[in-house]
């Protein structure tokens, strides 16, 4: 099973979303990931494991910002390589998109996409969304109602976590989708699927906070 973690908020975004995605390393994977909303997208991603990732970004910082997704990748549909790790993008990189589950009819929307001039560079089922919401974006007032619209297309089981470029500042955040349902998350808040095993031992985080 993938890892999501998203955040939007006042902080920076980025080591929350790299220490939630350690959290979740303890459920195997093959490959991570991350975007950050800058103004535009930013996304690094490698094969591999998360020190991969962490190496990467050493070298090619993201840029600060106070929203990011991230992901850890065990493959479906696609090969374990860098081209098939998420987020994954429409073709003008405005949307990204991290997902956990399958997507029933991807091939039928790949194929009806792939026709209608959408450039695929990846193996997997989660491309076909960013190149769906490519469509849907451009007719809604916001993108919980692309989400909403696209998600309607859409079969199988899933978690998705998107973020939009076009909506930089907050106010649209995170939008969360599952079958049957789509949110949007704003002022401060974290995205985390699945949920990580918790440490209530006296004095850790966990037990402090209540949780």
């Amino acid at each position: 099973m993938c890892g999501i973690v998203g955040y939007v908020g006042s902080a920076q975004a980025l080591p929350i979303v790299m220490e939630g995605l350690r959290r979740l390393e303890y459920r195997g994977y093959d490959s991570a990931g991350i975007a950050v909303v800058d103004g535009g997208l930013s996304v690094r991603k490698r094969a591999g494991k998360l020190a991969e990732l962490e190496a990467l970004l050493i070298g090619e910082p993201a840029p600060p910002a106070t929203i990011a997704i991230g992901h850890t990748r065990w493959a479906t549909h696609g090969a374990p390589t860098e081209g098939n790790a998420h987020p994954h993008l429409d073709c003008d990189g405005r949307v990204a998109v991290i997902h956990n589950g399958i997507i029933e009819n991807f091939q039928e929307l790949h194929e009806r996409l792939d026709k209608g001039g959408h450039a695929f560079a990846s193996d997997t089922d989660t491309e076909c969304v960013a190149h769906l919401l490519e469509e849907k974006v451009e007719g809604s007032a916001s993108l919980a109602e692309a989400v909403r619209a696209a998600v309607g297309e859409l079969e199988g089981s899933y978690a998705l976590v998107v973020v939009s470029s076009d909506h930089p500042d907050g106010r649209q955040g995170v939008v969360t989708a599952g079958r049957g349902h789509v949110g949007r998350r704003g002022g401060d808040a974290r995205v985390r699927h699945p949920s990580p095993p918790r440490d209530r031992s006296p004095g850790s985080p966990d037990h402090r906070a209540g949780r």
